[in-house]
């Protein structure tokens, strides 16, 4: 096995993948929580793939609403899937959204958004 590299020093990381095609659950730090990704009044953080059709067309009305938000890949941000899944109960389902407040929706509606900003 490969051990690469921990970005957290209490954090081990092991991984059997080739050096470079490494997954970003091998960097996952325990400490990472919501209170990392809680936004700005007024704003929102959207947690997202490359390919979610509903994120995509939530990312779309609330730029045309001019509502700002964070989006944040969970395919590629290491240890945000895990967190994803902790909001909804094992659950990797995008999008899902932290307000302001640290509260959190999943594929909410566009006034469910405005309402919470």
């Amino acid at each position: 096995m490969h051990r690469a590299p921990s970005p957290c020093p209490d954090a081990e990381a092991v991984s059997d993948a080739p050096p470079g095609n490494r997954g970003y659950r091998e960097h996952m730090s325990e400490t990472i929580t919501r209170d990392a990704f809680v936004p700005e009044a007024g704003g929102v953080t959207m947690f997202t793939t490359t390919w979610c059709g509903y994120c995509a067309r939530l990312k779309n009305q609330m730029t045309k609403a001019g509502v700002p938000f964070r989006e944040v890949d969970i395919e590629t941000t290491p240890g945000t899937a895990e967190l994803v899944a902790e909001v909804n109960g094992g659950n990797q389902t995008v999008p899902t959204l932290v307000f302001p407040d640290g509260s959190t929706a999943t594929n909410p509606s566009l006034a469910e958004v405005q309402s919470r900003v």
